[in-house]
C-alpha cells in the first residue's frame, strides 16, 4: 500500500520572516502536515498584490527541522507565493497560510495588504488559502488566540477544501477575550484623515500615513462590527471582482 503523504503547508507573511506572527503561526500549525516557509526578508506592509518585475529575486534556506523548512525571499509576499509554487516546491500546497499579521486586515485594508494580496495568489493558483491578521501592530502582540482559531479553521480547510476562487479573511480582536468566530461581510467604510504633515531636514513638507477607519456600512453582520464586540471575524473572498449585478445593464450601453 503506498503510504499517503502529509499535507504540505505553505506559509507566508508580509511582517517578515523574523516577525513574531509568523514564528507563532509555525509553532501553531505543527503537526498538521509538512510545512514550507517561504516569507519576505524585511517588511514589506501594504504591498497588496505587488510583484518584483523589473530587478531578479532570491532565496535561501534559514532553518529546517522535522517537517518544516524555512526560507527567506528578497521580494514581495506575492513573489513569495509565486516562487514557491513555481520553483521551490514539488507538487502543489494542500494549504496556504498567510499572517499573523501584526495588525488588523479587515474591510477595505483586505485591498492594501500584503498579507491577504499573498493569499489571494495562493488562491490564483488554486490552492485553499487563508489570511489571518490581529488587531495588534505591537511586536510583543500575544498571538495564541490567533494561533487557536488559526488552526481550526485550517483543520477545517485542510478537511473539507474551498470553492476554486474563494479564500478566507480570518481578524482577530486584541485586549479582549476572544468570543467565537463570526462568518460574516467585509465591512463598507474607507479610510479618513490619512495623513500628518511634517518637514524635513530642509525644512520641505513631508507627509506620513495615518488616519481612522470610518464605518460606513449600514447593514449588520459586517467584520468591523463583530471585531468591535470581541468577535473573530471569518470572510470569504472572491478572486473574481465581476460586478454580475451591473453586467447585464452594462451591456445595454451603446457603445459604439
Amino acid at each position: 500500500m503506498t503510504k499517503r503523504k502529509k499535507p504540505l503547508i505553505l506559509i507566508t507573511n508580509d511582517d517578515g520572516f523574523r516577525a513574531k506572527g509568523i514564528n507563532e503561526l509555525i509553532q501553531g500549525l505543527r503537526g498538521l502536515g509538512e510545512l514550507v516557509v517561504l516569507a519576505p526578508d524585511g517588511p514589506r506592509s501594504g504591498m497588496a498584490s505587488a510583484i518584483t518585475s523589473l530587478v531578479p529575486i532570491n532565496y535561501k534556506l534559514i532553518r529546517q527541522e522535522e517537517d518544516l523548512r524555512v526560507y527567506s525571499c528578497t521580494g514581495t509576499p506575492v513573489d513569495c507565493v509565486k516562487l514557491a509554487i513555481n520553483v521551490l516546491l514539488d507538487r502543489l500546497p494542500d494549504l496556504l497560510v498567510s499572517g499573523i499579521n501584526h495588525g488588523g486586515n479587515m474591510a477595505i485594508c483586505v485591498h492594501y495588504s500584503g498579507t491577504m494580496g499573498a493569499t489571494a495568489e495562493g488562491c490564483v493558483f488554486g490552492v485553499p488559502s487563508i489570511g489571518v491578521s490581529l488587531l495588534d501592530h505591537r511586536e510583543d502582540a500575544d498571538f495564541s488566540e490567533c494561533c487557536r482559531l488559526g488552526r481550526v479553521v485550517a483543520e477545517k480547510v485542510l478537511a473539507e477544501g474551498l470553492p476554486r476562487g474563494t479564500y478566507l479573511n480570518l481578524n482577530l480582536p486584541t485586549d479582549v477575550p476572544v468570543k467565537g468566530i463570526k462568518v460574516c461581510h467585509q465591512a463598507e467604510g474607507r479610510w479618513v484623515n490619512e495623513f500628518k504633515e511634517g518637514e524635513n531636514g530642509v525644512g520641505e513638507k513631508v507627509y506620513w500615513l495615518t488616519g481612522n477607519f470610518r464605518n460606513d456600512d449600514k447593514l449588520a453582520d459586517n467584520d468591523v462590527e463583530w471585531l468591535d464586540k470581541g468577535y473573530a471575524s471569518l470572510v470569504p473572498c472572491k478572486i473574481d471582482v465581476t460586478d454580475y449585478g451591473y453586467l447585464e445593464h452594462l451591456g445595454s450601453w451603446d457603445l459604439g
